[in-house]
């Protein structure tokens, strides 16, 4: 059975000097009728000024999943080596809890060297942070088991990027879902990569989802047919126009005619 086309919206904790027009662009999303919020995992602004007003990914999330009813949620995605993994995967049953079984435990390798230098973590190389991200999905996989009490649900593992030999190996090993940037063409051959990956260690390629971030109502059906299921907007501070997500929806619902959650 196909999945449905699902819309998420990337609520970007930069540039809100009031964590109130945050909680604001939450609500409007979730009425809207989005099926997922994402934040992201940074310390500084991606964009605009460096040294804008910026909050904390983990925290946010547990307010995010106690003010909403409906939408799953998670980062898009966490910095895999900010934080202990054995805590992270506490911190992640503790939302799943809040949320009511909603979370998705979106996380990377890490990028932004900014986040590294600023807050004392050693930013290393590509390969010695895929290698970290390794070990911490290892770890994460052994400490969600053992909790007491266990998550509401299997929490679902979003990882993000586009590495071929690395990171599309942690999928096929680790991944519910897949999160790339890639464009319709990249998506096509990645997939068929992923699935080689897949077959040497025995999953399923089509038990993970894709998920990719929203090109326009006229790009879309093209991705859809490649695989992907899920299309995510981005938008920041201080304003958090939902526009886009809007449009998002409305085609979702015209290309999921059952959909229920999208308001005319």
């Amino acid at each position: 059975m196909a999945r449905p086309v699902r819309i998420g919206v990337q609520l970007q904790p930069q540039h809100a000097p009031d964590y109130g027009l945050i909680r604001d662009a939450v609500l409007r999303a979730e009425d809207a009728g989005v099926d997922i919020v994402f934040n992201w995992d940074h310390f500084y602004p991606l964009y605009g000024d460096p040294d804008g007003a910026h909050f904390e990914c983990w925290t946010m999330l547990g307010a995010i999943a106690e003010q909403t009813e409906r939408v799953e949620l998670g980062a898009l995605v966490t910095g895999g080596g900010y934080r202990n993994p054995d805590l992270l995967a506490d911190m992640a049953r503790t939302v799943d809890h809040i949320s009511g079984g909603r979370l998705i435990l979106g996380i990377g390798a890490g990028w932004f060297q900014k986040d590294y230098d600023e807050y004392g973590y050693e930013f290393g190389t590509a390969g010695t942070r895929l290698d970290l991200l390794k070990e911490y999905l290892e770890r994460i996989d052994r400490r969600l088991k053992k909790l007491n009490p266990q998550p509401v649900r299997d929490i679902p593992i979003l990882i993000g990027g586009g590495g071929e030999k690395k990171t599309l190996r942690l999928v096929a090993e680790y991944g519910d879902i897949w999160h790339t940037f890639a464009k319709l063409d990249v998506l096509e051959r990645k997939s068929k990569i992923l699935a080689e990956h897949c077959a040497a260690v025995g999953t399923d390629p089509e038990r993970i989802e894709r998920s990719v971030d929203w090109p326009g109502a006229d790009q879309a059906p093209a991705l859809v047919a490649a695989g992907a299921t899920t299309f995510t907007v981005g938008t920041g501070g201080p304003d958090y126009d939902l526009s886009q997500v809007v449009e998002a929806i409305r085609w979702r619902d015209e290309f999921n005619p059952e959909s229920v959650t999208g308001i005319a």
